[in-house]
């Protein structure tokens, strides 16, 4: 973020540098929001559980880039015109989709506090699933967004299909294990 201000402030984003911030900021929302989506993973596979302390920081530091990239675009491409905002997120899908994934993630981030996850109890832990479908929604927005590379928005959407699979796949052994345990309990 440093840099992009220095960069602004001496000339160097390019030639048009509202869309290097716009994808910068949008590029930056995605890498976080995936590393914070993998080190639930990370921990179970290589037994690192200090690799959980990173999840809610790379969370919110996503939610940071996606409110950059929404303002970046609300603010430098649209002149704070609301109603043009209005008309994009009507007439433009992957602008529907962003929309919808930042304002899923904002409740996200209101309640990423200690105090919040005491006051909600199990209710945070369901609201924060939430989580699996902004990401799945960034997908599509990236994807709906590209015109002729897909690589990137490949890798993106493989990449959620792989960590949906180990979620499944940790579910389903969690569930086995407490049938197994639920079998075995005397009368």
């Amino acid at each position: 973020m440093g840099r992009w201000i220095w960069s602004a402030a001496h000339g160097q984003l390019g030639a048009d540098p509202i869309a290097f911030l716009t994808h910068a900021s949008g590029s930056w929302a995605l890498y976080s929001l995936f590393a914070s989506l993998a080190m639930t993973p990370l921990r179970k596979l290589s037994g690192w559980a200090g690799a959980i302390r990173f999840r809610r920081m790379l969370g919110l530091f996503a939610f940071f880039y996606a409110s950059v990239h929404l303002s970046v675009y609300l603010i430098l491409d649209l002149g704070l015109a609301v109603g043009h905002l209005a008309e994009d997120i009507y007439k433009r899908p992957y602008i529907t989709v962003g929309f919808l994934a930042w304002l899923l993630m904002l409740p996200l981030a209101l309640t990423s506090t200690q105090a919040m996850m005491r006051r909600l109890g199990r209710r945070w832990q369901r609201l924060h699933r939430l989580v699996y479908l902004c990401a799945a929604l960034a997908c599509l927005h990236y994807w709906w967004l590209v015109k002729a590379d897909w690589r990137w928005p490949a890798f993106f959407a493989a990449l959620y299909l792989l960590l949906m699979a180990a979620r499944w796949n940790r579910a389903q052994s969690v569930g086995k294990k407490a049938a197994l345990r639920t079998e075995q309990s005397p009368l």
